[in-house]
C-alpha cells in the first residue's frame, strides 16, 4: 500500500483552475431564462409586495387607532380626576341649619 502524498502548490492551483473552468462551463451551457417565466415571476412578486404593503398599512392603522384610544382614555381619566377633585358646591346657612336640625331630631328619636 502506497503512502499518502500531499499535493504540492502547483497541483492544488491546477485543481482550483480546473474547478473554476468547470463551473464557468456549466454557467455558459445553462439555457437563458424564458421571458414568460420572468414576467410570471415579476407579476407574482408584485402581488406579494402589494399584499405585504396592505398588511403593513393595516398594522400601522391598528397601531394608530390604539394610540388614539389610549390618548382618549388618558383624557377621559384626566377629566374624571378633575371632576372628582372639584369641591362639592357650598351649601347655604339655611341648608346647614336644616341638616343639623335633622340630625338632632334623629338622635332624639333614637333615644326614645
Amino acid at each position: 500500500m502506497a503512502a499518502y502524498k500531499s499535493p504540492d502548490f502547483n497541483e492544488r492551483a491546477s485543481a482550483a483552475r480546473a474547478a473554476k473552468q468547470s463551473a464557468l462551463e456549466k454557467l455558459r451551457n445553462k439555457p437563458a431564462i424564458d421571458p414568460a417565466i420572468v414576467a410570471e415571476r415579476q407579476a407574482a412578486r408584485a402581488i406579494k409586495d402589494a399584499a405585504a404593503a396592505e398588511r403593513r398599512a393595516a398594522r400601522q392603522a391598528a397601531i394608530e387607532e390604539a394610540r388614539l384610544a389610549k390618548v382618549a382614555a388618558a383624557e377621559a381619566a384626566e377629566l374624571a380626576a378633575r371632576v372628582a377633585a372639584t369641591p362639592p358646591p357650598s351649601r347655604s346657612e339655611a341648608e346647614l341649619q336644616a341638616a343639623r336640625d335633622a340630625r338632632y331630631a334623629a338622635r332624639k328619636a333614637r333615644k326614645r
